[in-house]
């Protein structure tokens, strides 16, 4: 698929990508990669070096926290993270609203309405891993440093213990 034939929420993360001039690629599935463990069979690695892109809101602010596909986000480490006293999982609605893009579709770039960025500390170890790319059959893969660097990404504890 050519990057024109990209929808327009694709072609918004891959505009950005080429922009950042990120070491990056975005792929098309045929099936849903909406969840971790889907996109985790899509792309045939393991669920850890999946990203969740949540959006939490803080004490009013808009933050995401970026967590391995293989583990739950704790609320109360990312309001910690965050500085906040509370934190909350967005609603779908405000998903849409604060990122432009639908859940289970969330890449973590281009954000302009969250200025802060949180990445579970655990994902620093993968060389690369695969975040979602604008909609719900696309993903791109990463180094993770690119990862860090794109999204000015702060490292924390934000997972619930296995």
């Amino acid at each position: 698929m050519s990057v024109d034939e990209f929808p327009a929420s694709v072609e918004r993360v891959a505009a950005f990508l080429r922009e950042a001039g990120a070491e990056s690629r975005i792929e098309q599935f045929a099936a849903d990669t909406a969840t971790a463990e889907a996109a985790a069979r899509a792309v045939g690695r393991d669920a850890s070096e999946i990203v969740k892109s949540l959006v939490v809101v803080c004490g009013g602010r808009p933050v995401l926290a970026l967590v391995p596909g293989d583990r739950r986000a704790d609320t109360e480490k990312v309001a910690r993270a965050a500085g906040a006293s509370s934190a909350r999982v967005a609603r779908s609605d405000e998903v849409r609203t604060i990122t432009g893009f639908a859940p289970g579709a969330v890449s973590p770039f281009p954000l302009p309405r969250v200025d802060l960025v949180l990445i579970e500390r655990s994902l620093l170890a993968h060389p690369s891993v695969w975040v979602g790319a604008g909609s719900l059959r696309h993903l791109a893969v990463l180094p993770t440093s690119e990862l860090v660097r794109l999204t000015k990404a702060r490292s924390a504890d934000l997972v619930s213990e296995l």
